[in-house]
């Protein structure tokens, strides 16, 4: 059964490696949570890959060169150096890829790299760019995130950059969004997706969503992606189950989202697991597990079909 993860920080590894004059094989390199190998073992035939630069470390001044380096090391360690690998440039890609072969999906999660100057914004979109987070946890000049005390919704840049995700069948990724500017982007969004949240009913933690956004992504046929995070998972919880993802599964389903639920795993970015799931080779054990809950088609809705039923065009 194939799978599809719609978010992993691997390319963070790679150019911290690489500024630390290290190097890391994308093909093997243990550090690394959704390498090639590991992906080969978990089955995964599609994996979003997120540039993320941390605002708090990165001046303001580097961060969209750290960016177009993380956007570079996609195209030159991860694409062009594995045959396996295969850049999706549209979304009709997934839908061709042949047996055997991984899409590789350039994401972004956080708009800080971009300023207010959309010509940057083209050049990622022309770097392959198809998913589009506007913040991380804190403020930027598009829009609030989960974790920035104001709560503020969409600025004026933040409502011109949704948008033009939707000319270009962009996703925006609501995940790390304020409540205020989740609901300003379910308002504009053709295109919505939480790429690794989970239900905050069950765990009360900022990056997760409560029912009435999870109803909201559910009536926009919106995919809702599970990170396998225990933090996101159990409230204070350094460790999960299986069992403590089926209970977020548990519940969206019955808000009437079982066919948007998919996983956004957030491997490489994340310092606990879910028992038995280090890295991307676990997602054997976890639909071998989940289908002693659900049905075997659920399962697959979950893992692969429910997004594929939802892609744009």
């Amino acid at each position: 059964m194939k799978v599809i993860d719609t978010h992993c920080d691997a390319l963070l590894k790679l150019q911290t490696a690489r500024l630390e004059q290290r190097k890391l094989d994308f093909r093997n390199a243990p550090e690394i949570e959704t390498n090639l190998k590991r992906l080969e073992a978990g089955n995964v035939a599609v994996q979003f890959f997120a540039i993320f630069v941390d605002p708090a470390s990165v001046p303001t001044t580097e961060q969209w060169k750290y960016a177009i380096e993380q956007a570079s090391l996609f195209h030159e360690e991860i694409v062009e150096k594995n045959e396996q690998m295969k850049c999706i440039r549209s979304w009709q890609d997934i839908r061709t890829l042949a047996p055997g072969e991984i899409g590789a999906v350039l994401a972004l999660e956080g708009a800080e790299a971009i300023g207010n100057d959309l010509e940057k914004l083209q050049k990622l979109y022309q770097m392959g760019v198809k998913s589009f987070g506007l913040t991380w946890n804190p403020a930027n000049l598009c829009a609030d995130g989960a974790e920035e005390p104001r709560g503020a919704g969409l600025t004026r840049l933040g409502r011109e950059v949704v948008q033009l995700n939707n000319a270009n069948e962009v996703l925006t990724d609501v995940s790390h969004l304020s409540v205020k500017a989740f609901w300003d982007v379910i308002e504009l969004a053709d295109y919505p997706i939480a790429s690794h949240s989970n239900v905050r009913a069950i765990c009360d933690h900022p990056r997760n969503l409560y029912d009435d956004q999870l109803q909201a992504l559910i009536a926009k046929k919106a995919p809702i992606h599970f990170a396998l995070y225990p933090v996101f998972l159990k409230e204070g919880a350094e460790s999960a189950t299986v069992a403590d993802l089926c209970e977020h599964i548990d519940h969206v389903c019955a808000l009437g989202g079982e066919k948007n639920i998919g996983f956004g795993s957030d491997f490489d970015g994340i310092k606990c697991y879910i028992d038995h799931i280090p890295d991307a080779s676990g997602y054997a054990y976890l639909l071998n597990e989940l289908q002693k809950h659900y049905s075997e088609e659920q399962v697959r809705g979950f893992a692969y079909q429910n997004f594929m039923n939802m892609l744009p065009g």
